[in-house]
């Protein structure tokens, strides 16, 4: 099984999942993220905490929406509430946000339609994201078929790996920057219908 992770190449990950950013967004000391929707349009936001404050992703655009480079330091790492939680910011001023990463935590493992990813270290400390879209074990059949090799950290710590609630985004976060892979709302009911 060892050799079979190893050899498995990063691939893009599959329809109808999309990449939000042309490559990763570089976040220096980040310490987590976690997800909140955006109250007008709906759209999954991932708020990103790191050494340098706060800041707010629209997980559908891309686009940073909001930021705070200095937040209240009993409020600035999640660690400092039992709930992991930390304030938002922009639009969603006013709640909190829970936070996985470096102090704990966890993202969504599962989609209400089978997606499932799984972090391996085959190579540790080497950590890499494998994405299924049938709700078994990532490594269960073809890669490329059955399972795909989204995401390699060998060049950073691995903070959090996971699904938005809505289950239309995935995150990967490492100690040095973000990636998301996004589908449209209509992409979960489809698969949910055709299985």
């Amino acid at each position: 099984m060892r050799d079979r992770l190893l050899a498995a190449p990063v691939v893009p990950a599959p329809e109808p999942w999309q990449p939000v950013f042309a490559s990763r967004v570089p976040v220096g000391g980040l310490l987590g993220i976690g997800f909140a929707t955006h109250p007008d349009s709906g759209h999954d936001l991932v708020m990103v905490v790191s050494g340098d404050g706060h800041g707010l992703f629209d997980a559908v655009t891309g686009e940073k929406i909001a930021r705070d480079r200095d937040p209240d330091p009993e409020d600035s790492t999640p660690d400092a509430v039992a709930d992991l939680s930390c304030p938002g910011l922009g639009p969603i001023t006013g709640s909190r946000v829970r936070i996985a990463g470096l102090f704990g935590g966890g993202l969504h493992t599962t989609t209400s339609d089978g997606w499932t990813p799984e972090v391996v270290s085959p190579a540790w400390p080497n950590d890499r994201v494998l994405l299924s879209g049938d709700g078994g074990l990532p490594h269960a059949g073809p890669h490329g078929e059955r399972w795909w090799h989204i995401f390699h950290s060998h060049y950073s710590e691995l903070r959090a790996a996971g699904f938005s609630p809505s289950g239309r985004t995935i995150a990967v976060a490492t100690s040095s920057d973000i990636s998301l892979w996004t589908r449209g709302a209509d992409d979960n009911h489809s698969r949910s219908t055709e299985a």
